[in-house]
């Protein structure tokens, strides 16, 4: 070793071996399958490269490295009023990934807190839009619009919102009052329309019984007897029951014509 070290061609060797490890371990670059490098030569954009191994010359390139797996984003609680002037605190969640690793790089400085600014302003602008009917019972359609309009402002800089959700709308202790009392209001209504609806409709059938009664007399009477044989079941009760004058006609008609024919 020591000959080796006292040989000046050894000594040579050694070290442009020494530098060469050096300069191939810092060119050399193994970037998983969701991550991109934006490679920069002298401070001009050159080439997106990955995933995989990439090379890099030292000193002159620099790169990057972009994840383009969904970023999950939690939008803060905004506060906001809705158009018919109720206050509500409402957060949300916002997935996207980065589409164009060069422009997420070139054209902005950092495209996730300039997306999530961009989720926020929007959030309370789109709220302040709609009535809060709308922002209780039409979600979707709510969440489809912010999606459409934070899209549109991030893509210019190679970023594709795939999802926003609104996650909770807290309303004020008054407006949940307000609301029970609304909802218990609905619930009465809907109890003395179905209550009416089935008035209604027995009172229907009533009428066509008492058509179909009127068209078979004989009809009456045997109701008159079925209800008599179930108020004779029970029997710890006196009841009083009136005989239409129909049940007892064929017996005064009989009696009649047997004293005509005497007379």
């Amino acid at each position: 070793m020591e000959e080796l070290l006292q040989d000046p061609r050894s000594v040579a060797v050694l070290t442009a071996l020494i530098f060469f490890i050096v300069i191939l371990r810092a060119s050399l670059r193994v970037l998983p399958e969701w991550e991109r490098a934006v490679v920069l030569r002298l401070g001009r954009f050159q080439a997106v490269k990955g995933p995989g191994i990439i090379f890099l010359i030292p000193i002159i390139d620099t790169a990057r490295i972009v994840d383009t797996r969904i970023v999950t984003m939690n939008v803060p609680r905004q506060e906001a009023i809705t158009r018919d002037n109720v206050s509500v605190s409402v957060d949300a969640v916002v997935l996207f990934k980065v589409m164009e690793p060069k422009d997420a790089v070139v054209q902005i400085t950092d495209y996730i807190q300039t997306a999530s600014l961009i989720a926020q302003t929007t959030l309370r602008s789109v709220i302040g839009q709609v009535e809060l009917d709308d922002l209780l019972a039409r979600r979707d359609r709510i969440n489809q619009q912010l999606q459409t309009i934070i899209d549109e402002q991030t893509e210019a800089f190679g970023v594709k919102v795939t999802s926003v959700e609104i996650r909770d709308v807290i309303l004020p202790e008054e407006m949940k009052r307000a609301l029970a009392r609304q909802a218990e209001s609905e619930r009465e209504r809907r109890a003395k329309v179905i209550a009416a609806e089935g008035e209604f409709q027995a009172a229907e059938k009533l009428v066509q019984a008492a058509h179909m009664i009127a068209q078979q007399p004989s009809a009456l009477q045997l109701r008159y007897l079925q209800t008599l044989a179930e108020i004779a079941a029970e029997r710890n009760s006196t009841v009083v029951f009136p005989i239409p004058i129909e049940l007892m006609r064929p017996f005064l008609q009989d009696k009649t014509d047997a004293e005509s024919s005497k007379g």
